[in-house]
């Protein structure tokens, strides 16, 4: 590997790229985060002592600094994002900049010759019968599932490029994440022992966001048999209901659990997944379910979250 390789993530103070940035600075590359920090920088602080570490902050929808900045750099890794269909139906004028307007400027910045990594997601498939596959016809439902898609639109058209729909993402991060499924039932069942679950019977594939972040190291290191392709990315062996996670969930904090139909998903994730493509290639993730379950819970005693208007 060339020691010197330039990378440049966008979002990069976020849940993926927060627990990314360490890995790709320990495996020696030279790294750049570019953040609006939206969600704040504590995720990377710990990253300002390396001296091969970099930090801008800017926003992917001011053009004239994205372009100036990702300029030099071999790979460029976006993963800024309006996530999910909570936060995107607060906003969805907003999630449509950011996602569709967003990406396309980082791809209209390329030089054609830096290799373009996508964080896409496994809600651009909407309602799937079968085994998923990556030749499933896309039908995303919801904002967030429509803008990612249009995102990931964007990024194919480029040539150097790699798209990585994502299953549903769970696990300890730097900038830490309790709006995800596993950990925040986890963290209810902490703190509340006492877990609600709504449609329990409809199948996740599910992902620790370490492996998220090895990926992108897997494709820089594979980067001419993987660009230009979409790559689902989970594991064959991590296909659960929701039910599922919450039986391994009570295990382990002897928690309540109520099912209920009191909301639904607008992203209708309900289907099995093959990865077969990309363990193929040689990748597979390594922490399951229940090891990042134990991961949260050893973490969750140091958590507070205050309410001034409880006594």
């Amino acid at each position: 590997m060339n020691t010197k390789q330039k990378v440049f993530i966008t979002g990069g103070a976020g849940y993926i790229g927060s627990s990314l940035t360490p890995i790709l600075l320990d495996a020696g590359y030279e790294v750049t985060v570019y953040d609006n920090l939206l969600a704040g920088g504590d995720g990377i602080i710990h990253n300002f002592s390396n001296s091969n570490f970099k930090f801008i902050k800017g926003d992917i929808l001011n053009k004239e600094l994205l372009h100036q900045s990702m300029e030099g750099h071999d790979v460029v890794i976006h993963l800024a994002a309006i996530v999910g269909y909570t936060a995107c139906r607060t906003d969805e004028i907003g999630s449509y900049r950011v996602n569709h307007e967003g990406t396309r400027n980082v791809v209209d910045g390329l030089d054609g010759k830096q290799l373009l990594l996508y964080g896409s997601t496994g809600s651009n498939y909407g309602t799937v019968e079968g085994i998923c596959t990556e030749e499933s016809p896309l039908n995303p439902l919801s904002i967030y599932g429509i803008t990612k898609t249009m995102g990931e639109e964007e990024v194919l058209k480029y040539e150097n490029s790699v798209a990585f729909r994502f299953a549903t993402a769970f696990g300890l991060s730097p900038r830490l994440r309790l709006d995800l499924l596993v950990n925040d039932l986890s963290f209810s069942a902490f703190t509340q022992k006492y877990i609600a679950v709504y449609e329990s019977h409809f199948m996740r594939t599910f992902i620790h966001v370490r492996d998220i972040a090895e990926v992108f190291k897997f494709a820089i290191e594979n980067q001419e048999q993987m660009s230009g392709e979409v790559y689902n990315v989970g594991s064959n062996s991590m296909n659960y209901s929701k039910a599922d996670v919450c039986k391994i969930i009570q295990e382990k904090t002897e928690c309540y659990v109520h099912y209920a139909d009191f909301d639904n998903d607008a992203d209708k994730r309900n289907y099995v997944v093959s990865y077969d493509k990309i363990n193929q290639l040689g990748y597979s993730t390594k922490i399951g379910v229940a090891e990042g379950i134990e991961e949260l819970l050893r973490v969750f005693p140091t958590i507070k979250i205050e309410n001034k208007y409880r006594n």
